[in-house]
């Protein structure tokens, strides 16, 4: 059985880039965090680092118990932390990403039953751009990202996507430009304005292809890489805009707007990024489990 307090040695220590600067943040011994290092390699049989010029890299097995070390002492942190507010009485941070492209609409629809668990929580939501966001998810900065993509398989960072739900894509308009359009769907996007998510969106490029296909040549007078930004422009009658028909009553009760008709074939996929291969965190797990059960769809990927 692995010793753990030689597994956070040999964590300090790779976290830190070499001995000597880890014993100046443990306050150990160099020859301590050595002798502890060298007697989890030979329980092991394994070489965790390797010498390199004055320095220590580590081996390609040491990358592998690393990747380990930090999802276990990460967990370790949390459950200290879930007992310690468990015990005071204070709630329990649950820190989410949005990739600015998933609808506001569609990330409360997904992360509204962590608000509902027997153990409160304190939501923290982080928007900003998919890639860094992933940076953050690295650093446990963050417990989940919610994303319309699963996480690149060309990125250094360990880390599993968890396809939560797809809807299909409808157009809306505000009832001014609705009654300005010509002839029925599709054939009315036909030269009419038209507000496409930007370039990092993973409908985008499907929703181009469906318009080449129908022959349709709207004009598109504006791209927008935060989804809110373009349901502002939308609400004020630039454009017809593209959204989930998963949150199209909401649009058409609560922003008056018209639901001129569906994208047939394209649809958009929302994921759940975080660093387990299995869900463990409470609140992901209730996410998950409301996805597949509402969304009829529940599969996890590498």
């Amino acid at each position: 059985m692995i010793n753990y307090k030689q597994l956070h040695h040999f964590w300090t220590v790779a976290r830190a880039g070499g001995i000597v600067r880890a014993a100046e943040r443990s306050g150990l011994a160099p020859q301590t965090l050595s002798g502890q290092i060298a007697t989890l390699e030979a329980e092991l049989g394994v070489s965790l680092f390797r010498r390199q010029g004055r320095g220590l890299v580590l081996t390609d097995t040491g990358r592998v118990a690393l990747d380990y070390a930090e999802e276990i002492f990460r967990l370790g942190d949390e459950l200290e932390e879930a007992l310690r507010s468990r015990a005071s009485g204070r709630t329990v941070p649950f820190r989410v990403g949005i990739a600015d492209v998933v609808p506001k609409a569609i990330a409360w629809l997904l992360l509204a039953p962590s608000m509902n668990l027997p153990e409160p929580m304190r939501i923290v939501c982080r928007e900003g751009k998919f890639d860094a966001l992933l940076g953050e998810l690295a650093i446990h900065k963050l417990d989940v990202v919610l994303a319309d993509s699963p996480m690149p398989s060309n990125m250094d960072v360990r880390g599993y996507s968890h396809t939560l739900g797809e809807s299909t894509i409808g157009f809306f308009a505000t009832p001014a430009l609705a009654a300005r359009l010509k002839g029925g769907f599709p054939a009315c996007l036909d030269g009419a304005p038209l507000l496409l998510p930007g370039g990092e969106a993973a409908v985008r490029g499907p929703l181009l292809q469906w318009l080449d296909a129908a022959r349709l040549k709207p004009r598109i007078v504006g791209e927008f890489d935060d989804s809110a930004l373009m349901r502002a422009f939308a609400e004020a009658g630039a454009g017809v805009f593209p959204s989930a028909s998963l949150v199209g009553e909401q649009l058409c009760k609560q922003d008056a707007m018209v639901h001129l008709g569906d994208a047939n074939g394209v649809t958009e996929t929302y994921y759940a990024v975080s660093v387990e291969r299995r869900l463990t965190h409470p609140a992901v797990r209730a996410i998950s489990a409301a996805a597949n059960k509402e969304l009829k769809i529940g599969q996890e990927g590498p």
